[in-house]
């Protein structure tokens, strides 16, 4: 005969569970700072004969070789790896660095990205704490370099300080311009529904480019009004800012008469939507495909509503290369595994 559970069992299994997880996590990322430190040893280590001592190429390629030898069931080892090393006690000089700053808690893959996709050391510390932050898989901090992050987030022109009571540079940050877009495989010629429906079916890419924090709640949201109907573009809720965020499409130049459109939303979502007890304000970001800074500035001004206006890119040549639809789901796995175990 099976024992009957005690009443408590359950809660009692999952914080075991929680412990073990945690545990794991340390572990983990204290093992990951060890290899790190001894990788920064080592490149320190070449460094210093390289500048005492004749060690070219072929002493590189000899060391490597020895300490395979000597070490074969440790990986990392190899003439190309030890130049990184070299790379990165060169690129962070202070061996603190790797215990006291965020490029210490990065696997040495998206260190090896950060040293061959960027030259500028403040951008890779820039790029080494967002990617900490954000919990970022290695394709998606390659894609962030390349579409230049450091220069498009919370560059979106907007009315927020103007409009919002507080937290207005929260709301700022969450904001980009311009937005890429390359991942839809839509050119310039397709219409707003068609630029809709793309972001919903590849909404992992989507939210990877709103940025970390935001939730899909629904495309073509509809409200009725004393009979009238009325359709959201795309309505997304930012769970670490607690509030609903209104985005719009247009596939033409900003005309100001879209920021009044999108006002109307913003306002009609924080009416309808938004617990005022629990919630900040809903604020709107109008996605067009050009704009006139001068424009935005003027329209802007003359909203009630906390709104932003950005540009979005669309890049069809870039879509040859990437993933099909399946690749996407991995890369979303990808992305938690990471998270869990990095």
């Amino acid at each position: 005969m099976t024992d009957l559970l005690p009443s408590d069992y359950a809660d009692t299994l999952a914080e075991i569970k929680a412990r073990v997880h945690a545990a794991r996590f340390r572990i983990q990322r204290a093992a990951n700072t060890e290899q790190l430190e001894l990788w920064w040893h080592i490149g320190n280590i070449i460094i210093e004969r390289q500048n005492t001592e004749a060690w070219g190429t072929g002493i590189i390629n000899r060391l490597a070789a020895d300490l395979r030898a000597e070490f074969p069931t440790v990986k990392g080892f190899s003439p190309a790896n030890l130049r990184y090393m070299r790379r990165f006690a060169e690129a962070w000089p202070d061996a603190s660095s790797i215990r006291q700053r965020p490029v210490g808690e990065l696997p040495w893959s998206h260190i090896i990205e950060l040293l061959d996709k960027l030259d500028d050391q403040k951008l890779r510390d820039w790029y080494a704490a967002r990617d900490v932050l954000n919990g970022w898989s290695r394709p998606v901090l390659a894609h962030q370099i390349k579409a230049r992050l450091h220069e498009r987030e919370g560059a979106a022109a907007s009315n927020f300080a103007l409009t919002l009571d507080t937290g207005s540079e929260l709301a700022q940050q969450i904001t980009k311009d311009p937005y890429t877009l390359d991942f839809l495989a839509i050119d310039s010629d397709a219409t707003e529904r068609e630029l809709e429906a793309r972001l919903t079916e590849r909404v992992v890419h989507t939210l990877a480019e709103l940025g970390p924090g935001f939730a899909f709640v629904g495309r073509q949201v509809h409200f009725d009004l004393d009979g009238d109907d009325f359709f959201i573009d795309l309505l997304f809720f930012h769970i670490e800012q607690l509030r609903y965020v209104v985005i719009e499409l247009k596939t033409t130049k900003f005309d100001p008469r879209d920021a009044g459109q999108l006002g109307f939303y913003v306002a009609l979502v924080d009416d309808r939507l938004r617990l005022a007890d629990r919630h900040e304000h809903t604020i709107g970001i109008l996605l067009v495909a050009d704009k006139s800074e001068t424009v935005v500035k003027y329209a802007l001004a003359g909203t009630a509503q906390p709104v932003a206006v950005s540009r979005y890119e669309l890049s069809p040549a870039v879509q040859a290369a990437l993933p099909a639809e399946e690749a996407l789901t991995r890369l979303a796995d990808e992305v938690a595994d990471e998270i869990e175990q990095p």
